[in-house]
């Protein structure tokens, strides 16, 4: 067969190609339509957003003005000249370092306490539950009276051991340590996600570690603590997205204070924005935070390799 007679069946066989039926065409369209208000509301809600902020991030804008086209000045003003930028991101990233961990580690402990069978279980899992759907400025509030060095909870807990509690709020050396104890309230947000991780795990294999004469602690590191892994990757990630943008702590409880001990770095960019006006600055800080959750973001996936297991991979290594 020549080439020629190849190119003539390829064209042949296009002009044959049988056409989309109607019916497909209809499905398709009406694919495209259910489809559209999320395509919307991604452009409108969130692309559109962040071609504005790009754009403002490289002017000199305080709303009352028309922007002025400065370039990457923000940039090099808040890379160079600007300690509260540092400041900031040191006070956020100590914060979510520290948070983050523990939420993960009380939130994996009490997980594997309620799936146990006992008496009560629902009500216990809704409690531990409900302060994740509260309102934010009303759980600041409340922790405002818990940490409260003249009639606080924690205070008089404390003189009960005899021990004197700190000025937590009003105190430098205390006061980002009183929001990431705060933290811990919201422990059960992540708790369903643990339960439905550790009732996946086949059953099979803690019978056979029994078997086998492992004790709950070699159970836990061995099976579930692999088993549980990709949770514990997923909760990670949520965490240091959430833990970088903590606002409402900050803002309702201490201002930033004392001496921008707990200034994180969304109080600093929405002062820069709402109250300073500096609209071109405040977008330039935003970008900044995305591109620093990004980096974070990738880096955790990347280490996933190495820590985190899926079945499959454990059911090979196994043989």
């Amino acid at each position: 067969m020549t080439a020629a007679d190849t190119t003539a069946g390829q064209m042949a066989g296009k002009l044959h190609k049988p056409r989309m039926s109607r019916l497909a065409r209809r499905e398709e369209l009406v694919g495209f339509l259910m489809a559209a208000p999320w395509l919307l509301g991604l452009l409108w809600l969130y692309l559109g957003p962040f071609g504005a902020a790009l754009s403002l991030s490289l002017t000199d804008y305080d709303i009352l003005t028309a922007p002025k086209w400065v370039g990457l000045e923000n940039f090099d003003t808040m890379l160079t000249d600007d300690p509260l930028f540092w400041k900031s991101l040191s006070v956020t990233t100590i914060y979510s370092v520290v948070s983050v961990p523990l939420l993960i580690v009380f939130g994996l402990w009490l997980a594997i306490l309620l799936n146990a069978d006992i008496k009560g279980l629902a009500w216990f899992r809704t409690v531990y539950y409900l302060p994740a759907v509260l309102s934010g400025v009303a759980v600041a509030f409340l922790w405002i009276w818990v940490f409260s060095a003249d009639w606080g909870v924690l205070n008089f807990l404390l003189s009960l051991m005899k021990i004197e509690g700190p000025n937590w709020l009003t105190s430098e050396d205390w006061a980002l340590s009183a929001l990431i104890i705060m933290s811990l309230w919201g422990v059960g947000g992540g708790l369903v996600i643990y339960l439905a991780g550790l009732q996946g795990i086949p059953t099979e294999l803690y019978e056979a570690a029994e078997i086998d004469g492992a004790g709950r602690f070699r159970s836990f590191y061995n099976i579930t603590l692999p088993m549980v892994s990709p949770v514990i990757l997923f909760q990670l990630i949520l965490g240091i997205i959430g833990a970088l943008q903590v606002f409402t702590q900050g803002y309702v409880m201490t201002q930033g204070g004392p001496n921008n001990a707990t200034l994180f770095y969304n109080l600093y960019l929405y002062r820069n924005a709402f109250r300073f006006l500096h609209m071109g600055y405040a977008s330039a800080l935003a970008w900044a935070l995305f591109l620093y959750i990004l980096l974070l973001t990738l880096v955790v996936l990347r280490s996933s390799s190495v820590w985190v297991f899926y079945s499959g991979e454990i059911k090979g290594r196994a043989r």
